[in-house]
């Protein structure tokens, strides 16, 4: 995948971010977290943290992965994680693990469009695409509006594609699995279970 096309190469297993949505839900975690257990909490592993996503997505083994960052025209970076800039650190980059590697790129939103309806375009065109196993989906879901957009979207998905939107809460129905989005950022950012019970 380059920047040029984005829909030039796929990979069998697509991660979609809102990068400016994750980015403050970290923030969040970390001031939350920090009053919690009363040490301080670094930036979130992007590694880790896309390790854990891709788990509870369901893949297995050494495969390929795409990670596409969406956000904001007028964002750098972003401030929770590391390593975090965009177009110095992210796109075009890739890393390679237990699971395969991962190739990421990163895409701001031009005024032309709105996010929501970027993301909804780039998750429909790999929910569709024959060459696409799993997709799975970090949008902005707590306010149920980009749910509804997911929903429509993803109504007439293969039903052999393994889609996940991750979310803060339990999402209502829709043609997709799900799973809760603190789990993984908790992971990457070093909060252990036996903290949080200890509290």
């Amino acid at each position: 995948m380059n920047n040029s096309n984005l829909t030039e190469k796929w990979s069998e297993n697509v991660i979609i971010v809102d990068g400016d949505y994750v980015d403050s839900v970290a923030f969040n975690l970390i001031v939350n977290f920090e009053r919690m257990i009363g040490r301080h909490i670094p930036e979130a592993d992007l590694a880790h943290w896309i390790d854990c996503i891709a788990l509870d997505g369901g893949i297995k083994g050494e495969t390929e992965t795409s990670v596409i960052f969406i956000h904001n025209n007028d964002t750098e970076a972003m401030k929770n994680f590391h390593p975090a800039n965009y177009k110095d650190e992210l796109d075009g980059k890739a890393f390679r693990d237990n699971l395969g590697e991962f190739t990421m790129s990163s895409f701001p939103v031009e005024k032309v469009v709105s996010k929501d309806d970027f993301i909804i375009d780039i998750v429909k065109t790999a929910a569709n695409h024959k060459d696409v196993k799993r997709v799975m989906i970090v949008a902005n879901c707590d306010d149920g509006t980009m749910v509804d957009y997911l929903r429509q979207a993803l109504r007439d998905a293969d039903d052999d594609k393994r889609i996940t939107v991750f979310g803060m809460q339990p999402l209502a129905g829709g043609n997709f699995r799900q799973e809760i989005l603190g789990y993984s950022l908790m992971s990457a950012l070093g909060i252990k279970s036996d903290e949080i019970k200890a509290n």
